[in-house]
């Protein structure tokens, strides 16, 4: 019901774009505002849909996306501890792992685990092109003074901690300061899926582990991540972050993720 009500909506705006090409722009504006989509009943981002997480954690998603990256503070610290339940932090189950289907637009959801030993890689990690993730329209960039590309196809769970490899359910577009910025690593995922992997092997002990993209509204391209971590037998790892999905020196369209480099005048 929900895809042929977009499948509708789709339509009408191609044939006003046609007829109408000058009002290309409004209805963009239109289509990317909060109530229209939650009009249509197709609004709901890949979070939101999840009925476990409480009020209180939808309201602190809410005003994450509504922050702006900066250009140089890539990370904000939501919560000085992870804020996980008593029942989120059994571990009756063992070691697990899940990821929520993709949306109407193929976007991810939230990826959750408690990890462990047992989901660690025991093979090479694989070839990956094949997936091509919502909002994905690659460059080649300049980043840390080297020939880089400005997306990668990002992990939510990261491959060294689940051994994923090409699961369309787990890999995102991402921009390379959020995946992977070895110059100053506490400002991207690979810092803290490095944290929890190497605790993992020091101890043998598990880790409550939740990555939640944040995207609004129709956008293609998710605006941030938010990575909660806690470690089950001991107090060592915990933490509750949001990494901004921006690049130093390039603004993103996140409705399609095209993007244009900040000229800097004089």
């Amino acid at each position: 019901m929900k895809k042929n009500k977009f499948l509708l909506v789709s339509i009408v705006f191609i044939i006003i774009f046609v007829v109408q090409p000058q009002n290309f722009q409004s209805l963009k504006n239109i289509f990317t505002q909060n109530d229209i989509a939650s009009q249509l009943n197709i609004s709901s981002s890949p979070e939101e849909k999840n009925d476990g997480l409480g009020t209180a954690y939808q309201t602190q998603n809410e005003d994450l996306k509504s922050k702006s990256f900066d250009g140089q503070h890539q990370v904000i610290v939501v919560n000085e501890k992870a804020q996980f339940t008593a029942e989120e932090l059994s571990m009756r189950n063992g070691s697990w792992e899940k990821y929520d289907n993709l949306d109407f637009l193929n976007r991810v959801g939230v990826a959750e685990a408690m990890l462990g030993k047992e989901l660690m890689p025991k093979e090479a990690r694989q070839d990956i092109s094949s997936v091509k993730p919502t909002g994905w329209k690659n460059k080649k960039i300049t980043f840390n003074g080297k020939q880089d590309y400005l997306y990668n196809r990002s992990h939510l769970i990261g491959f060294q901690l689940s051994g994923e490899n090409a699961n369309v359910k787990n890999l995102f577009t991402g921009t390379r300061a959020l995946n992977a910025n070895f110059n100053d690593d506490k400002s991207s995922m690979v810092y803290y899926e490095n944290e929890v992997a190497n605790y993992i092997k020091k101890t043998n002990h598990h880790v409550r582990y939740r990555v939640t993209p944040l995207f609004k509204n129709v956008e293609l391209v998710a605006r941030g991540v938010r990575i909660e971590a806690q470690s089950i037998e001991d107090e060592t790892i915990s933490f509750d972050v949001y990494i901004f999905n921006g690049q130093p020196g390039y603004d993103i369209d996140y409705l399609t993720g095209s993007s244009e480099k900040i000229m800097i005048t004089k």
